[in-house]
């Protein structure tokens, strides 16, 4: 296992997912400092989501024709000045351009370095591989948030973004270093087999994973960007008192990720584990939102349901990561473009259901929607 790169993979994909996820804490703050409202404030992250979308979708083909590496590199490195330039920006449009910015330079390394990644492992490592580099986003929950919180009482949300971006420098320094030595399979090759690459990037099985994916972020994408909300409607909760339940939730996160890799890499078909996970997740998630015996059988549940749906993960992108080489940048690049459909379908129609009724369609939609993509796995599994 090379874990040198994949420890700088982590690390970047820990600066990536925090130069977003942090602003939490922070947005009343912003919209104070900035003469704007909360809910344009708050909006950074949509405007974020739809441009790392793209920009994942362009670099993945772009590594594919000119190497992986100047995007690996360069890309942490532009979202330091991102960063940078939020934390410097006097006005909310300048923010927005930043942080627009910032996130075309994260989706311009996330999908290209999961390709980096299978490519310096051969196919029965890939899973576990793909799991620790998606680790780093687990801990932007468990550790960047909690910790971007503490740091912003001394030195404020402008000083947060600095710390950030010595981060994303610090990644982009690691992951040039331990990237000299070429990888096992070298994408650099200049348009080779790209006709063939072309049509095996939107081949039927690549597309039925992909689908396989937005329900995935889907059922993810409702729980963690509501699963606060539940709790304090639910239970009446403090903001102070919902941290050790998100505590437990990201813990859940990093666990089913881990093991889903290392499963991943053991189990026959991966597709059967996925279909199997995503089974346990529809029987889970509809409980949770269904039933509230008390707090703590909720924040198991919650717990248990995370741990489930990111058990799916790593054989999902273990599969994709199968395809040949001079596509697997395109590949992945699509994979992160139809992750940030499904974040976007979650949040959008999650506040909606929220909005009109509360959390009683949670359940049933949770469990439709991960059955829908454990079928999918089993119809694709050959």
């Amino acid at each position: 296992m090379p874990w040198a790169v994949l420890a700088a993979a982590c690390l970047g994909m820990f600066a990536a997912s925090s130069s977003g996820t942090t602003r939490a804490p922070f947005l009343l703050d912003m919209a104070r400092d900035l003469g704007t409202s909360l809910p344009l404030v708050a909006n950074l992250m949509a405007v974020t989501s739809v441009v790392w979308g793209i920009a994942s979708l362009l670099a993945g083909a772009g590594s594919d024709l000119w190497g992986r590496r100047p995007f690996i590199i360069l890309g942490p490195l532009g979202l330091a000045l991102s960063l940078a330039g939020v934390a410097s920006a006097e006005s909310f449009a300048v923010v927005m351009g930043w942080a627009a910015f910032g996130g075309g330079c994260a989706g311009a390394y996330t999908g290209v370095i999961m390709a980096e990644a299978s490519a310096r492992t051969v196919d029965r490592q890939r899973g576990r591989a793909l799991g620790w580099v998606m680790a780093g986003q687990s801990l932007t929950l468990l550790v960047g948030v909690p910790l971007a919180a503490w740091i912003g009482s001394f030195i404020g949300w402008r000083g947060v973004h600095w710390v950030v971006a010595g981060i994303a420098v610090l990644a982009a320094a690691a992951l040039g270093l331990s990237t000299l030595r070429p990888a096992l399979s070298d994408g650099g090759g200049a348009g080779r087999g790209r006709k063939k690459g072309g049509a095996s990037a939107l081949s039927g099985p690549v597309l039925r994973l992909l689908a396989m994916g937005v329900a995935e972020r889907v059922c993810y994408g409702l729980t963690a960007v509501f699963f606060a909300t539940f709790l304090q409607t639910t239970y009446d909760l403090s903001i102070a008192a919902v941290a050790l339940p998100l505590a437990l939730f990201a813990g859940g996160n990093i666990l089913g990720t881990i093991i889903g890799g290392q499963l991943a890499d053991r189990l026959p078909n991966r597709l059967l584990t996925f279909a199997g996970a995503m089974a346990g997740s529809a029987l889970v998630g509809f409980v949770l939102f269904s039933w509230t015996p008390s707090l703590v059988g909720t924040v198991a549940l919650g717990f248990l349901y995370v741990f489930v749906t990111a058990f799916a993960r790593p054989s999902l992108m273990a599969a994709l990561a199968n395809v040949p080489e001079e596509v697997r940048g395109t590949v992945l690049g699509l994979n992160v473009t139809s992750a940030a459909i499904g974040w976007l379908g979650a949040a959008s129609l999650g506040g909606w259901m929220v909005a009109q009724g509360g959390f009683t369609l949670f359940g049933p939609l949770t469990a439709c929607v991960a059955l829908l993509g454990g079928a999918l796995a089993l119809f694709g599994r050959r």
